[in-house]
Formats: structure tokens, sequence, C-alpha cells
């Protein structure tokens, strides 16, 4: 997964997805870089216009929801209240599992 992110990481950045730039973003992150799995990943790659499998992606479209946001942020106080109530029900829950482990 590191490797994805790496690679989606430079296509956004406008830079080239070759080996050499993944394994300079991965191992900068700290993590231990296979070439095997860079030259996959790169090979994978190397037909594939990111924008669109972006754009057309499951998580494209689960991610939709959350730019609706802002407009459900204008919801009546009634619901406000109502996820104020789940949230103490929630805590309150999550306050009687640590006297079990205290």
């Amino acid at each position: 997964m590191e490797y994805i992110h790496a690679a989606l990481l430079l296509h956004k950045a406008g830079k080239d997805i070759s080996e050499s730039s993944l394994k300079k973003v991965l191992t900068a992150a700290g993590i231990k870089v296979e070439d095997a799995q860079l030259k996959a990943l790169v090979s994978a790659l190397k037909d594939v216009n990111i924008e669109d499998a972006i754009k057309t992606s499951p998580v494209a479209v689960a991610a939709a929801p959350a730019a609706a946001a802002p407009a459900a942020a204008k919801a009546p106080k009634a619901e406000a209240k109502e996820e104020k109530d789940e949230k103490k029900d929630a805590e309150d829950a999550g306050a009687g599992l640590a006297a079990l482990f205290g």
C-alpha cells in the first residue's frame, strides 16, 4: 500500500513515477524498499491514466459524500442534538469498559 501512496504522491506533485523517484519517497518515509515491488508497480502503472483511475475508483465515489459535508453542516439543530446524545452514550459505554481494565 505504501508503494501506491508514494506513486499517488508523486503524481499529485507532477513528478515522474519511476523506480528511482518511488525509491526516494519510500526511503524518505523510512520504508524498506523491495526492488521487485518497485519494478512491478512502475510496469503496472506505465499505461494507466491515473487521473481517470482516481475519478472512477470506488474510493473517489466514497469520498463524494465527504465533499457534501459542508451542506450537511447546515442541518437543523435537532439533528445536531441527536448526534451529541449518541456521542455521550458512546462515551458512557467506553467509560464502563475502562473499568474492566482499570
